[in-house]
């Protein structure tokens, strides 16, 4: 006889050649003849009759029995809403299926739940889920670094204070020298089963032991039962180039870590940048203010500018240049993620002499009297 998980995939009314809706004695009379015709003794040494009287004698086992019928019934109007039926034998391995949409599922645990058959979180007989391993929590912290440290990237030492596996019970929650127990509620699965009203049963994690599967009566003195307790580390961490003010950094990995060999968490960084007296910045270009000279700005000159990692750069002034203009010295800005260099914006300020001196003085009434006697 097989298992409630293998009826999905047996048509057992078309074996026995009969309708879904045929009655009781319809069935039975269909089993008796197709019996009576493939039975060994009538058929020796047919391997294809034995076999086909083993199909009808499953099939009549369980549509032939009114409460296996309207299980199987059940059975098969829930799955027959899955897009492309059931593949013969599932897939995936044994008891294994998958479904419209490509969504792999245990074919056995579903109808253990439902028909009290051998998969399932709780009940006699069944196979027990294991406790899944919990991967650590994600951390957040900040880091303040200077101005030329977000242009150029840098490796940042961080402070970290999480809740890590108890290095006294090593995650059991319990006192060295004892041992949690089972769960009996959810018989350390971790997960128990409540009725939805129909077919479906919904799980969730157990209420007594808070999904764990395990209850401590010992409780370990350092964590109190729980398996995790604070943890200090430092540990090194690379700021990419181009970093901005504010910016939320994920790192994979270096978050808490795990419980039972399973994975860390994530470390998030919140960056902020210290200002700079001299720089500004403009998306990947740094900007720069330099002061320029009255003649330079109306006879034309050159004008110097610092760069972020020391030396100048000389810039080219045309005559006529008014106050304000910003000039691009190509690659001389800050570092690209990608590692190219962005570029430097340097505006320049005219200068007015607060405190002329004589001869100053004297060369520009020169330039008024040029410029209003043009003028006139």
């Amino acid at each position: 006889m097989s298992a409630p998980t293998d009826w999905a995939t047996k048509d057992f009314y078309k074996v026995l050649g009969v309708k879904k809706d045929a009655s009781a004695d319809e069935i039975k009379k269909a089993y008796r003849k197709l019996a009576r015709d493939n039975h060994p003794d009538s058929n020796p040494g047919n391997a294809q009759a034995e076999e086909r009287f083993k199909a009808i004698s499953e099939a009549y086992g369980v549509i032939g029995n009114a409460e296996k019928r309207k299980q199987y019934d059940e059975q098969r109007s829930l799955f027959g809403q899955f897009k492309g039926g059931f593949p013969p034998g599932g897939a995936g391995g044994p008891g294994g299926a998958t479904y419209g949409g490509g969504v792999d599922f245990d074919l056995s645990d579903l109808l253990g739940g439902i028909f009290g058959g051998g998969g399932g979180t709780r009940g006699g007989g069944g196979r027990r889920r294991q406790a899944q391993p919990r991967r650590g929590d994600d951390l957040e912290t900040e880091a303040t670094i200077s101005f030329r440290q977000a242009v150029e990237g840098a490796t940042v030492p961080l402070r970290l204070t999480s809740d890590e596996p108890c290095t006294i019970c090593h995650g059991t929650g319990a006192k060295p020298g004892t041992v949690p127990k089972v769960c009996s509620n959810c018989q350390g699965s971790g997960m128990q089963t409540s009725a939805s009203g129909g077919v479906f049963a919904m799980t969730e994690p157990c209420s007594v032991c808070r999904g764990r599967g395990l209850i401590v009566e010992h409780p370990c003195d350092l964590c109190g039962g729980s398996g995790r307790a604070p943890s200090s580390r430092t540990i090194n961490v690379k700021i990419p180039a181009g970093v901005k003010d504010g910016q939320r950094i994920k790192i994979r990995g270096k978050g808490a870590k795990g419980d039972a060999g399973a994975p860390a968490g994530d470390l998030y960084l919140i960056v902020h940048v210290e200002g700079d007296e001299r720089f500004g910045r403009k998306g990947d270009d740094l900007t720069v203010t330099v002061p320029l000279p009255f003649d330079d700005a109306v006879l034309g000159g050159e004008v110097s500018a610092p760069t972020i990692d020391g030396p100048t750069v000389t810039l080219k002034v045309p005559a006529g240049t008014p106050n304000g203009r910003t000039f691009r010295a190509r690659g001389k800005g800050g570092t690209r993620r990608d590692g190219s260099r962005g570029d430097l914006l340097v505006t320049v300020e005219v200068q007015v002499p607060s405190k002329p001196s004589d001869e100053m003085r004297a060369a520009v009434e020169a330039y008024r009297t040029a410029r209003t006697g043009a003028t006139s």
